[in-house]
């Protein structure tokens, strides 16, 4: 069983991700480069890291998208392989079409780099069986380019489809404006596609594995994912 984290040029969370799911959480991580055309064998997961992919030359992500590696992420995740893109990582995920939306500059036009308190909104998908619904989670957040939006349709999609798996609140899980750090629409932090095997969010759950350094709420969502691969829960066609 692997787990490959994919490397682009620009990339500045991969080895933090890699480092959280080896040394910390016990699995199998593989660095992979954007050039590869195909994914190692024994790929069970596809992590997408955060960072400045290609500079965020035109947008975050609108180059990385390109990249020969992304095709076979495509095909991984249309097999219904678990994908999990963090940051940069779902910026890539919404350019190349796996995800609906869009992430654009933050509300104000100011980089944010904070702990932020996120409320579970959905408990039941791959990345998030290991937490609760309702439950109030904090990861931290680093980016310029962070405000979710999409049009009314897609929103009342996601809302409809229980697909907003992650919300910005306040400590108690109420969700306001002044909880907002970006402006993201509806306060959303990170959602799944309709089949629930793709994943983004803002957060760096990656950097939230170690109580000394902060807190393990991170690993709740790593975690889960690694408890849907051992448990066969996708089986790729």
């Amino acid at each position: 069983m692997r787990f490959a984290v994919v490397q682009f040029p620009g990339s500045n969370d991969d080895r933090d991700m890699a480092f959280a799911l080896k040394s910390v959480l016990g699995v199998d991580a593989e660095l992979v480069w954007h050039r590869d055309p195909e994914l190692p064998p024994t790929t069970r997961a596809v992590l997408l890291p955060g960072g400045f992919s290609y500079g965020d030359y035109l947008r975050c992500g609108a180059m990385a998208r390109f990249s020969p590696i992304m095709a076979a992420v495509r095909r991984f995740a249309d097999a219904g392989g678990l994908v999990l893109g963090t940051c940069n990582g779902f910026q890539v995920l919404c350019e190349a079409g796996l995800l609906p939306g869009v992430l654009r500059r933050n509300r104000g036009l100011h980089f944010v780099c904070e702990t932020s308190c996120l409320r579970v909104d959905n408990a039941e998908t791959s990345f998030t069986s290991r937490a609760r619904a309702g439950q109030v989670l904090r990861i931290p957040i680093k980016h310029g380019e962070g405000a979710y939006y999409a049009t009314a349709h897609e929103i009342e999609t996601l809302e409809a489809n229980d697909q907003v798996v992650l919300r910005y609140c306040e400590p108690d899980g109420s969700v306001t404006d002044a909880a907002n750090p970006n402006g993201s629409l509806g306060n959303i932090a990170g959602i799944v596609n309709a089949a629930g095997n793709v994943f983004g969010l803002m957060p760096h759950p990656e950097h939230a594995v170690e109580a000394a350094i902060g807190g393990t709420d991170g690993a709740l969502l790593l975690g889960s994912l690694i408890d849907a691969v051992e448990s066969g829960e996708r089986t790729l066609a």
